[in-house]
């Protein structure tokens, strides 16, 4: 299963993202404001496979009882 500190570092990769569009779209920075929209994409794969080795990890888990 994916662990605490795994997830934490994919938040903070989004979060990050977050800041990156919206300073660049503040600033006018097209390259900066399409890096943060890209950080954002690679934490939403990041969290989504996150949470496809809880689903997994349940499942064994139930297997076990």
């Amino acid at each position: 299963m994916a662990d605490f500190i795994d997830k934490a570092k994919h938040k903070a990769e989004d979060v990050s993202g977050q800041a990156k569009e919206g300073a660049g779209r503040a600033t006018g920075d097209r390259d900066l404001e399409a890096e943060g929209r890209g950080d954002q994409a690679s934490s939403s794969l990041k969290q989504a496979g996150d949470k496809i080795s809880d689903a997994a990890g349940k499942v064994k888990d139930s297997f076990k009882k």
